[in-house]
């Protein structure tokens, strides 16, 4: 838990440039504040107390107008940047070094069993007000527009907007978005 925890410290230290110092990260943060508790949760649902976990999330919610299901993976040095409005489902996984801004949705798109909700590999960035829902694969480095709605999976390095969501940077070069919006 202390590792992980140093780790938003740090990414928020790196990623926002009003953090001053970790101080007022920890003790200001809802991000982190929601990070703390998600860890805490998802102890409890490793372990099978999942209504425990549940009242837990909730209480969390309640706090920070941020929702984490204790279920999720979340790895190292997620961001968190005011989380307001913000859910992660279920089967989310999210890798080391993901930066999400407010009202981001990690969703699923019904009723489906098993894996329903996104991946999000390693140094991705979602800004505000993103949809990604289903069980789809946001690739390592991938970066998704503010109020995109992101149905299929994203290919690593690559840049997406829209509604919904089309790729308009691949690897760095600039891509010419066709009809079929991949």
């Amino acid at each position: 838990m202390f590792k992980k925890l140093n780790s938003w410290l740090k990414a928020a230290l790196k990623n926002d440039p009003a953090a001053r110092n970790w101080w007022t990260v920890l003790f200001t943060y809802a991000g982190v504040h929601a990070l703390i508790w998600y860890e805490i949760a998802h102890f409890f649902n490793k372990i099978k107390l999942r209504f425990l976990a549940r009242v837990i999330s909730q209480f969390a919610r309640f706090l920070t107008g941020i929702e984490i299901h204790p279920a999720c993976k979340i790895g190292y040095g997620t961001f968190i940047d005011h989380g307001m409005g913000l859910v992660i489902g279920e089967t989310a996984e999210i890798g080391n070094n993901v930066v999400l801004f407010h009202d981001v949705t990690l969703g699923g798109t019904g009723k489906e069993q098993g894996k329903r909700h996104p991946t999000l590999e390693d140094n991705v960035t979602i800004y505000a007000g993103a949809q990604i829902l289903g069980n789809i694969v946001v690739g390592e480095g991938a970066v998704v527009g503010a109020q995109s709605v992101v149905l299929h999976d994203v290919p690593p390095h690559s840049v997406v907007v829209g509604v919904p969501a089309y790729i308009v940077k691949l690897n760095g070069e600039k891509v010419s978005p066709s009809n079929d919006r991949f």
